[in-house]
């Protein structure tokens, strides 16, 4: 009688590791493109309900932030001067009304909020629409 070689049942990498490596390619190119959308986009609250409280001390402060521009009670400033013109307010306790307009970024509120923490400005009031 003969025997029956068994052969040998091989699988092939080739095919899998090219499959793996386009996708790690894949990959790593659709998350350097996703870098753009990682910023923090913020919606802010409506008020539903509630009721419009008076301020019993005069605002010091009125900071006004559009998509392009920053001004302080109604004198347009650029950000980089911010700190500066901060440093100068002597009443740490006297009230902030920073109103943010709903397009803008988040990155640069970030950096507002930063520049009167670091003015040691704590009392802030962020105004939204209704």
């Amino acid at each position: 009688m003969k025997k029956r070689s068994r052969e040998q049942l091989t699988f092939e990498m080739t095919p899998l590791i090219d499959v793996v490596f386009l996708l790690i390619i894949f990959f790593m190119v659709t998350s350097v493109f996703k870098k753009d959308e990682l910023s923090l986009l913020l919606a802010l609250p409506k008020a539903s309900s509630g009721e419009a409280t008076e301020a019993k001390e005069k605002l010091f402060l009125k900071l006004e932030l559009t998509t392009e521009e920053l001004a302080i009670a109604g004198e347009k400033i650029s950000l980089d001067a911010l700190p500066a013109r901060l440093s100068t307010v002597s009443d740490k306790e006297q009230p902030v009304e920073l109103r943010v307009d709903k397009d803008v970024r988040y990155e640069r509120v970030v950096n507002v909020l930063d520049a009167l923490k670091a003015a040691q400005l704590q009392n802030i009031n962020l105004i939204t629409e209704k």
